[in-house]
């Protein structure tokens, strides 16, 4: 498959610290005009897939796949479980858009990069993302396997002064300055509670804050501690730029944490987590992720939270 826009000066690793007009408005041109398979169908909602989390995109219908080094100005995906694909699909009636593979900021990735196809999305006509990730637990409560939809979130890295939106202003997204005291729609996570009870998962789905430390090492028993006064119930190195992005261009946002390791809190232990951990916990869970999701797909577009 060939791009009517691909370029051989695409960079795989924009290391700059500024977002860049002319690729965020090149990428959904070529997605539109591509001579292979054009999205002809806008779509009205995207799909994040965190870590071992891609099956979430294996079960849309009329499915067209992009891999990203394909996409013109995309990012590569380079961790585990990350297939590095853009699927243009239905879920049930819903035109969806789900990347199989995210990036990012401990991959070498600016901010702005991480977050790049947000914008993409939102040239694309989509009104919604569901952003998912693989975090671990810091709530005693949690247990691997739960599902933690995300209320807020704590940004570490931009109390160092690293954000998406960091660099002058794109005024066609939005405003300078971005209110996200609202970050998480709280619509959207009523709504989600409610389709959890429907489908019995009660037992295992939780509310609560979810943090992004940069990685890719895990955090230390000290900062987990301190976290934890903070108040913060799952950790992970993801999540947040994507949402920053989508609320400063109005993009409602849902979002959720799949429980795949118990963070270690304690000086007297030898337990140490790993990313193949986080792989079987989400492979355990799968089945149960796309049951939700695609419930939640569909009671969205039946309460009318997306145009027709």
């Amino acid at each position: 498959m060939r791009w009517a826009l691909l370029s051989n000066s695409r960079l795989h690793h924009d290391s700059s610290n500024g977002h860049n007009r002319q690729q965020q408005d090149d990428t959904p041109l070529a997605l539109r005009g591509n001579t292979v398979n054009p999205i002809s169908v806008a779509p009205k909602i995207a799909i994040i897939c965190g870590s071992g989390l891609g099956s979430l995109a294996t079960i849309l219908d009329e499915k067209i796949d992009f891999p990203y080094e394909q996409i013109p100005h995309f990012p590569q995906s380079t961790v585990p479980g990350h297939a590095g694909k853009l699927v243009v699909g239905k879920m049930g009636k819903v035109p969806v858009i789900c990347m199989q593979g995210r990036f990012h900021y401990y991959e070498g990735y600016p901010l702005w990069k991480c977050a790049m196809p947000i914008r993409v999305f939102k040239l694309l006509g989509v009104e919604m993302i569901v952003v998912t990730n693989a975090a671990g637990g810091l709530n005693p409560d949690y247990k691997v396997g739960d599902l933690m939809i995300i209320k807020d979130h704590v940004n570490f890295p931009g109390f160092a002064g690293e954000s998406f939106l960091r660099g002058p202003n794109d005024e066609r997204f939005g405003p300078r300055f971005v209110a996200l005291n609202s970050a998480y729609d709280t619509e959207l996570r009523k709504l989600a509670k409610s389709v959890a009870s429907e489908l019995g998962m009660n037992d295992f789905v939780h509310e609560g804050v979810y943090t992004m430390v940069g990685g890719p090492n895990f955090e230390t028993v000290a900062e987990l501690r301190l976290m934890k006064l903070l108040g913060i119930d799952a950790v992970g190195m993801s999540t947040v730029p994507e949402v920053i992005a989508a609320r400063h261009c109005g993009i409602k946002c849902f979002g959720f944490s799949l429980i795949t390791n118990e963070c270690v809190t304690s000086y007297d232990t030898d337990d140490e987590p790993d990313h193949e951990e986080v792989m079987e916990a989400a492979s355990r869970r799968q089945n149960d992720l796309v049951r939700f999701v695609t419930a939640f797909v569909d009671t969205v577009k039946s309460a009318e939270l997306i145009s027709k």
